[in-house]
C-alpha cells in the first residue's frame, strides 16, 4: 500500500498530477479541490494517496488533506460509487460542502454533480448522512494555497478535457466552459472551477 508521496510536482494536468520521488515519476489522479491546494510545478509537495488495484488497471488517487482522503474512501464503499464518481463528487464540492449537504438533506445539490443520478444521490444521503457531523468536527482550519501558475496555451480545450475526465459529456463540458469563458480568467484551473460552480447553480 502506498500511503503518501513526497517529492517534486513535475506536472499538473487536471485530473492528473505527476510527482517525482527519488527519480521515479508517480502519476496520481486528484480531484479539482486538491488541484487548487497544490503548489506550483517544480515545487515540493506531499500527497496522501489511495491505491486502487483492478484487473485492468492500477491507479493512485491523491489528496492534500487527510479529511478528503477519508471522504473518498467512504464514498467508494457506497454501492454504485466507484473511484471515478467519488473523484467527480470531490471535484464538485469539498468535504465541508459535502458534509453540509448531508446535514441539509440536499439531494438536488448531489444530483447536479456529474454522474450522480437521483437514486445514487438518495443512496448517498442515506449511507453517508450519519458521518457528516464527524467530518465537520474533524475538519482542521485549512490554509489556502495560492501559487502563480503558467497560463495554458489553450485554456478552453484543457478545461473541457478535464471536465470530460470528471464525467461530463463533451457537449456539456463545452457548454459549461462557454458559459464562463471571459478575458478575466487567466488559467485553466480557474476556468474549470468556474465551470463546476456554474454546473451547481
Amino acid at each position: 500500500m502506498i500511503e503518501r508521496l513526497r517529492g517534486t510536482l513535475l506536472a499538473k494536468q487536471a485530473p492528473e498530477v505527476i510527482i517525482d520521488v527519488g527519480g521515479v515519476g508517480y502519476e496520481v489522479r486528484v480531484p479539482m479541490t486538491t488541484i487548487y491546494q497544490l503548489p506550483a510545478v517544480g515545487e515540493e509537495t506531499i500527497i496522501l494517496t489511495h491505491f486502487v488495484v483492478r484487473e485492468d488497471a492500477q491507479q493512485l488517487y491523491g489528496f492534500v488533506r487527510e479529511i478528503d482522503r477519508r471522504l473518498f474512501r467512504d464514498l467508494i464503499k457506497v454501492n454504485g460509487v466507484g473511484p471515478k464518481l467519488a473523484l467527480a463528487i470531490l471535484s464538485g464540492m469539498d468535504t465541508e460542502q459535502f458534509a453540509a449537504c448531508m446535514n441539509r438533506n440536499d439531494v438536488d445539490a448531489l444530483v447536479a454533480l456529474p454522474g450522480v443520478g437521483k437514486k445514487t444521490g438518495e443512496r448517498l444521503l442515506v449511507e453517508m448522512r450519519d458521518k457528516a457531523g464527524q467530518w465537520l468536527s474533524d475538519v482542521l482550519p485549512g490554509e489556502s494555497v495560492t501559487a502563480a501558475q503558467p497560463v495554458a496555451t489553450d485554456m478552453r480545450a484543457e478545461a473541457e478535457q478535464a471536465l470530460v475526465a470528471l464525467g461530463y459529456k463533451p457537449t456539456e463540458a463545452s457548454r459549461l466552459v462557454s458559459a464562463v469563458d471571459s478575458d478575466e480568467i487567466d488559467s485553466s484551473e480557474t476556468l474549470i472551477r468556474a465551470a463546476l460552480q456554474a454546473a451547481m447553480r
